[in-house]
């Protein structure tokens, strides 16, 4: 039941053109852009690093906040909206089934944006991979369920479909553009760089850079403990307010 339902939800998130794009298309389009401009040779503005090689870590953030804050919670709340979840409360489909497939399925959509990002890098710009992938697997896995869990928090609270997407929206677009995600924070002025220290996918793009980076300077254990409280607590209140109609 869970492996047929997985494959209905891949190939439904397939057809979804703005999820698809954002999270495969837009993230390769911006590095093709900008390593075209800057290259990826030895640069001041990021302490002698290459601009992909800083990017590219940056852009993983990106593709998992188009995954984690808007397709994932928004197809929950479409379902549970439209009555979907509460017709399977009666039939041998468990809307709990549902659920797992959703989540798989985003985080293969997520993988395969991952890896595309990588090749592209990789083939064109030289990319210098992880320094040390052992470290830096599961600081992308904490980034992972760190941004679901608040994705997971939107579709829980959220009253209809609509309410998803309106909060959705004004979680998704500070996170991306202010968390160094799509462009180095290094580029904001002071008054902004105060207000990235609250968002925790911020605190995500610098463990990715700092573990994909050898010798970046990063406050590990604030940020790996800002993401895991992010994960306990989201979590915690996604239960809390969950429903399954």
């Amino acid at each position: 039941m869970l492996a047929e339902a997985i494959r209905f939800e891949w190939r439904r998130v397939l057809r979804v053109f703005p999820v698809v794009f954002f999270a495969l298309a837009f993230p390769m389009m911006m590095l093709v852009i900008f390593g075209s401009v800057a290259g990826n040779e030895p640069t001041d503005f990021f302490d002698g690093l290459g601009t992909v090689d800083v990017t590219v870590p940056a852009y993983m953030g990106l593709v998992i906040a188009v995954t984690g804050l808007t397709s994932f919670p928004l197809t929950m709340a479409e379902y549970r909206d439209k009555g979907v979840l509460r017709r399977l409360l009666v039939t041998p489909a468990s809307p709990m089934t549902l659920l797992v497939a959703q989540l798989v399925v985003n985080v293969m959509l997520t993988v395969v944006g991952l890896v595309l990002l990588v090749l592209v890098g990789a083939v064109f710009f030289d990319l210098h991979m992880a320094a040390s992938w052992a470290a830096f697997v599961p600081l992308l896995l904490l980034v992972l369920v760190s941004t679901f869990s608040i994705g997971f928090l939107i579709a829980a609270w959220a009253p209809n479909e609509r309410a998803a997407t309106s909060v959705a929206m004004l979680v998704y677009f500070p996170m991306i553009f202010l968390s160094g995600s799509t462009f180095p924070v290094e580029m904001l002025p002071d008054s902004v760089l105060t207000v990235t220290k609250v968002l925790p996918l911020t605190w995500g793009v610098d463990l990715l850079q700092g573990a994909w980076i050898e010798g970046a300077t990063v406050n590990w254990a604030l940020g790996i403990a800002i993401l895991a409280g992010t994960t306990v607590v989201c979590s915690l209140l996604s239960v809390l307010f969950f429903r399954w109609d």
